[in-house]
């Protein structure tokens, strides 16, 4: 007779230390399998098998599998769809409960919907935790019920609300011993699941303490090493969201808020899917926007012969990663200056960047659009060359990756900022004005 087991799946919370619903699985009463699912239905979505956010999951699970072996367990980890994968496990385990955390994105509810539904058909219950966030869902809304859709007001009832409950840890540990004993076995490899390792060196989980006590002095200069690099480990869980806002909570204000803007606008997501698909402020969807694919593709290799918006993302194409500073700037340039839809350039943005989180990146291309909630306004246009000797004086984070910027074979500048400038405001006027 197969024991009676429970299992904790791992999504995106890729640790077992603070770690909510892994806690919750290991009080069960039940031994708890561990369990990682690579899914097909989002593999199969990603056209680069060098893909750097497979790499890092898989990289992360491996850390993940020898920290449960040193239990007597092991981590689970199968490839395929997911209800097939349950299906199987069935056949495998005697499974009384599933426990696993939130997940808010539109395709991950739907997934769960079907999973617990098809759990409930066999009579096991799949239970889930708040855990990526502090704050979820409802927990912080206006005096009348209503979600927020202006920060500002948004973040003084977050604060407000903030308290030593919500940062409190969960002792994973002092529950260890409830993890099934299980042997040693390899997990899939990269190549096994059709995807090829890039060697990156991903950046580290420590908070530097002195970094986030200087950070409103840094954060806005490409070429100083002057922001956190957590945005990857908040995506995949593999540091704790509680341990993290102690920490800026206790240093550092300014580095608080953007925390609370990343869970502004996942509560965004929640309450207003429609994001994902069009503009937060339906006026806005009646836009003429020109959607140049040349000049599309010159904004996408960096040859725009604007030189910071070229240098960012030649970065982003070489690391998969972006200045925040320069997020703005290149966002601003595609939607103002050349008058490409800004879902042209989340969805370049959602292949590229290793720390795409898909609430934060509509939010950050809808703001800089002035299409989304507490948005730039329309009228608002960075100009690329003086954001350049702003926060680029001495060219240093320009030279990095644009070599060729002080030479002849560098490109002249596909658009003139002025004349783009009176075309776009021309275009938003048009279409508010319908």
């Amino acid at each position: 007779m197969k024991p009676t087991i429970a299992v904790f799946w791992f999504r995106r919370d890729l640790r077992l230390h603070d770690n909510a619903g892994l806690y919750h699985a290991l009080k069960s009463g039940y031994k708890v399998l561990p369990l990682f699912i690579f899914d097909t239905d989002i593999l199969d979505q990603l056209d680069d098998k060098r893909d750097r956010r497979v790499c890092f999951i898989h990289q992360s699970l491996m850390l993940l599998q020898n920290r449960l072996q040193a239990f007597g367990s092991d981590l689970q980890v199968k490839h395929g769809k997911p209800l097939e994968v349950w299906k199987a496990l069935l056949d495998t385990f005697d499974i009384s409960d599933v426990f696993t955390n939130h997940d808010y994105e539109p395709y991950a509810i739907s997934r769960d919907e079907a999973i617990r539904d098809y759990l409930f058909s066999k009579n096991i219950t799949l239970h889930t935790f708040k855990d990526q966030v502090i704050f979820e869902k409802n927990e912080v809304l206006k005096d009348d019920g209503t979600p927020y859709v202006v920060w500002t007001p948004y973040s003084k009832k977050w604060k407000e609300k903030l308290n030593e409950f919500y940062l409190k840890s969960y002792p994973v540990y002092d529950y260890s011993g409830n993890f099934l004993s299980l042997p040693a076995a390899p997990m899939p490899s990269l190549t096994e699941i059709g995807f090829e390792a890039t060697n990156d060196d991903f950046p580290t989980t420590v908070l530097n303490d002195e970094l986030i006590r200087n950070y409103q002095n840094t954060r806005d200069f490409p070429a100083i090493a002057g922001t956190s690099r957590l945005s990857v480990h908040l995506r995949f869980g593999t540091v704790s969201i509680r341990e993290i806002t102690r920490q800026a909570k206790f240093l550092n204000e300014k580095f608080l808020n953007e925390l609370i803007w990343r869970e502004f606008y996942q509560m965004i997501l929640w309450h207003f899917p429609h994001v994902t698909r069009q503009s937060f402020r339906k006026e806005y969807e009646g836009i003429n926007w020109r959607n140049d694919e040349r000049e599309f593709e010159l904004w996408c290799n960096g040859k725009t012969g604007y030189p910071i918006v070229d240098a960012g993302m030649r970065e982003l194409n070489a690391t998969g990663f972006m200045h925040n500073r320069v997020r703005m700037i290149t966002a601003s340039f595609l939607t103002k200056d050349l008058l490409i839809d800004w879902r042209w350039g989340e969805a370049y943005f959602a292949k590229k960047l290793l720390d795409f989180e898909l609430a934060s990146n509509n939010g950050g291309w809808q703001w800089a659009a002035g299409t989304g909630v507490d948005a730039a306004p329309y009228f608002r246009i960075f100009n690329p060359a003086s954001q350049a000797m702003k926060f680029d004086p001495g060219g240093i984070y320009i030279r990095k990756w644009v070599q060729e910027v002080d030479e002849l074979t560098y490109p002249l500048p596909i658009v003139n900022h002025q004349l783009a400038r009176e075309r776009v405001l021309s275009a938003y006027k048009v279409a508010l004005n319908r």
